[in-house]
């Protein structure tokens, strides 16, 4: 069986801004948290960081955190946002609101599934398949989604999987011999 990748088109890729249970180190997933008050400064500064970029479409989680974040960016860049309901963020099932541990290298190995939990396997083919809606769309393209949904996006380019994708920091995601990712960051800053 011949595993989906991501078509070879460059995009955006936006992981939403900051909450509560990620400043805890807690497990979300498909529970829905809002964006705190650093997470909406987050977005504020990651749509000043897109203008000028040319981004045509702007497809979005229906999580609230995500859709915030979404909403934000296309205000600062005056387009609409689309949703697409294969962009939420995993189900982590037992572990949601419980903090990150040990499991999720287990999880990602597919050695490890929490109970009530989607696998990693379908959370990447899920995340390919929205990944390529959204491609299909006109570029450049911004997508607004979730740390782990990234991950499953991240295996489907051939990269590292397990690192963490900071909150609000946009990735301009480019193919070639092989996929590669470069942060965009406020004029002034380092990373």
């Amino acid at each position: 069986m011949t595993t989906a990748r991501v078509v070879a088109r460059s995009f955006w890729f936006l992981r939403h801004g900051e909450t509560d249970w990620n400043a805890q180190g807690l497990s979300q997933g498909s529970t829905d948290v809002p964006l705190n008050a650093t997470g909406l400064a987050q977005a504020r500064a990651a749509g000043g960081m897109l203008r000028g970029r040319g981004i045509a479409t702007i497809v979005a989680s229906p999580l609230g955190r995500a859709l915030t974040t979404a909403h934000i960016v296309a205000e600062a860049l005056g387009l609409a946002v689309q949703l697409d309901a294969d962009l939420r963020e995993v189900c982590f099932g037992e572990q949601e609101g419980r903090p990150m541990g040990t499991w999720y290298d287990s999880w990602i190995e597919g050695a490890y599934t929490p109970e009530g939990a989607e696998t990693f396997a379908g959370l990447r083919a899920r995340a390919v398949g929205a990944i390529n809606r959204a491609l299909a769309q006109p570029a450049p393209v911004l997508v607004v989604a979730h740390g782990a949904l990234f991950r499953g996006v991240r295996s489907a380019m051939g990269l590292e999987v397990n690192v963490r994708t900071p909150n609000a920091v946009p990735l301009f995601c480019e193919p070639g011999s092989r996929w590669t990712l470069t942060a965009s960051h406020p004029a002034g800053s380092q990373d």
